[in-house]
């Protein structure tokens, strides 16, 4: 059996469980959306062709699945597990003898589907089966997908990859290596070179980035949703090859997206294709969760720290920003300073409902494929590395149960509220003593951490983000991790600023007037308007203070009235700061605050303000850099 390049490896889906905040998120979402589309939307509801009907039958009922699933077998809710076990049996039942499967005839509701053949909507089905296999055992997963990848083998040359399937080959190689990995069978390696080379090459992409501006025509390369999916694709070569020049193209390839079209929130805009800077400029809800998935990968690949921590921004500020409180509504594409949700035309090339927040504006894909972020990411927290060890990507409070050195059980609880807190605990549960590592990710942004371990102090050395403490480890161990969390301003395009402290973006919170825009008997579509003031620049000699709730975390964290942690700074109107349509204009980079008293400022998390200001115009001279012999 030919090896893999992979430093980490994913624990199977329902190995982590999420706690504390974590999982009332996963409860709000079984309580919303994801637990009760079926009842309330017809493109996943029972006439789907993914569960026997006739209707949809592309990649809307699979991309549901695929976040219904983790979802379900996560929070071990037995209603939520019955309905994601349906569509499993389907597909199971559907297979025919070459090996396809799935609906007969594929019905959808808009023209992308390719006519002759279309590979992606299987990609998506394929994730949802590996899952399924990981949660359950189930014995017949493994023979099912490996004669369906007979039939893409004796396919897939006279009919290859074209189109969406040609932009996400790597959906498809993730299974092939995974189903590789459970049977040994050269075959597949084979059969990976070949959708390899059909995929779109998103390595030259990265590696010599050609996308310098905001993109306004069609083009798979430069689609926000392939973008985000696509980021992964060296890696996953890497995976299978080992070459060097595929990871410095997953490099590059972030370092270029975030100079040309970065975000403050963590993502790259795409108000459907690459956008800019402008932080009115949208970005698509889909890409927030397949960049999430892609980090995910991404370290599990290369067990490089910077991909937990641009997991952790996105996950922590952009995916709560664009979905409602209750989870009963989102958007299809958010923006940095979102001061008004309404129907108007806006300067991207989505409809003028895009920003809305309800049940599928603009376009349904997002409706579909949104529940797979929170899941996911509690299935990615920790993952076991090459050596018998650990390794935690990120500190959202969970219970691992998992198998060290060669075999010993291990529970390992996380404590603690990160990121609202900067303090991690993390006991240690294991029948008998045993030796092996732990690496802990040092995230970029923490200057000083510091550990105990039974209370002796353990001096952090990472390499690559993580820093691995290896020693015999005993039932009862306690770890604790301090995080300390200093506010920093980022300086953007035109000497606007945003506000971080730690993992999360802080933003100016504009009172919300909620207007109801189309009732229906339980999702409603909803404009936003703005009740106070937003054209607030900051004092460049702002001295941020840090409120940190000594309360337990609200059940929901992400609602601004409810913040846990709070920045005050000082600021002042900008007179002419202009609205440029129906978006908060391009921060001014002289802007004119004569006459303007200073006023004090609440900050909040991002992702609790659906109307925001994230970017700030800079009043005054940016303080210098303190540097140090």
């Amino acid at each position: 059996m030919s090896k893999l390049h992979e430093a980490f490896k994913a624990l199977p889906l329902g190995s982590i469980k999420a706690e504390g905040w974590l999982y009332n998120q996963l409860r709000i979402q079984a309580d919303g959306l994801t637990g009760h589309l079926e009842e309330h939307w017809e493109d996943v509801g029972p006439n789907n062709g993914w569960i026997g009907g006739n209707g949809e039958s592309w990649e809307r009922g699979p991309y549901y699945v695929d976040g219904l699933l983790p979802l379900a077998y996560i929070l071990g809710d037995e209603k939520l597990i019955a309905k994601a076990n349906r569509w499993v049996e389907w597909s199971l039942a559907s297979q025919q003898e070459n090996g396809s499967f799935g609906p007969a005839r594929i019905e959808t509701v808009n023209n992308d589907v390719d006519k002759q053949h279309d590979w992606w909507h299987f990609m998506i089905m394929l994730k949802v089966m590996m899952q399924f296999e990981e949660a359950t055992g189930d014995e017949r997963i493994v023979p099912f997908l490996s004669k369906f990848f007979g039939y893409v083998r004796a396919t897939i040359e006279e009919i290859p990859l074209r189109g969406w399937a040609e932009s996400r080959g790597s959906e498809m190689l993730l299974c092939i290596l995974w189903v590789y990995k459970k049977t040994g069978d050269n075959e597949l390696l084979k059969l990976a070179d070949i959708v390899a080379g059909q995929t779109l090459d998103w390595t030259d992409i990265f590696h010599d980035f050609p996308f310098w501006r905001k993109v306004e025509q069609w083009d798979w390369r430069t689609h926000v949703v392939n973008v985000a999916m696509g980021i992964k694709t060296p890696g996953i070569l890497y995976e299978l090859f080992g070459e060097e020049h595929q990871r410095d193209a997953v490099h590059r390839g972030i370092d270029s997206l975030m100079t040309y079209h970065g975000q403050a929130h963590g993502m790259f805009s795409g108000d459907e294709w690459l956008s800019g800077t402008h932080p009115s400029q949208g970005v698509e809800l889909c890409a927030v969760v397949e960049y999430m998935y892609s980090m995910e990968q991404l370290t599990r690949i290369f067990g490089e720290g910077r991909f937990g921590d641009i997991l952790e921004k996105v996950a922590f500020n952009a995916l709560p920003a664009t979905i409602s409180k209750d989870w009963t509504s989102h958007q299809y594409d958010q923006q940095v300073n979102q001061m008004m949700c309404n129907v108007a035309p806006r300067n991207w090339s989505n409809g003028a409902d895009a920003n809305l927040f309800g049940l599928e504006p603009n376009f349904g894909c997002c409706t579909a494929n949104m529940h797979q972020g929170w899941p996911k990411l509690v299935s990615h927290l920790w993952m076991t590395d090459a050596s018998g060890g650990l390794a935690a990507v990120s500190y959202a409070p969970c219970h691992v149960k998992t198998y060290v050195a060669g075999g010993e059980a291990i529970e390992v609880r996380v404590s603690g509220e990160y990121p609202f807190r900067d303090s991690v605990a993390i006991e240690l549960s294991l029948d008998r003593a045993a030796t092996f590592g732990i690496s802990l990710r040092v995230p970029e942004w923490c200057a000083e951490p510091s550990l105990l371990v039974n209370g002796e102090r353990v001096v952090l050395e990472p390499v690559k983000g993580y820093a691995k403490i290896e020693r015999e480890w005993n039932s009862g161990d306690k770890l604790l991790l301090q995080l300390p969390m200093e506010v920093r301003t980022v300086s953007r395009n035109l000497y606007a600023i945003s506000v971080e402290r730690g993992p999360l973006v802080y933003a100016l919170s504009i009172a919300e007037n909620w207007q109801l825009l189309r009732e229906r008997e339980r999702f409603h579509d909803w404009e936003v308007y703005p009740a106070s003031a937003w054209k607030y620049g900051l004092l460049a000699d702002t001295d941020f203070e840090v409120t940190v709730s000594s309360e337990a975390i609200p059940y929901q964290p992400f609602e601004a009235s409810a913040a846990p942690v709070r920045l005050k700074a000082r600021g002042k109107l900008v007179s002419d700061w202009r609205m440029e349509g129906n978006n908060a204009g391009t921060p001014p980079l002289n802007p004119n605050t004569e006459g303007q008293p200073t006023k004090e400022l609440e900050l909040v998390p991002y992702g609790s303000a659906k109307l925001r200001i994230g970017e700030f115009p800079l009043l005054g001279q940016r303080k210098p850099v303190a540097r140090h012999p």
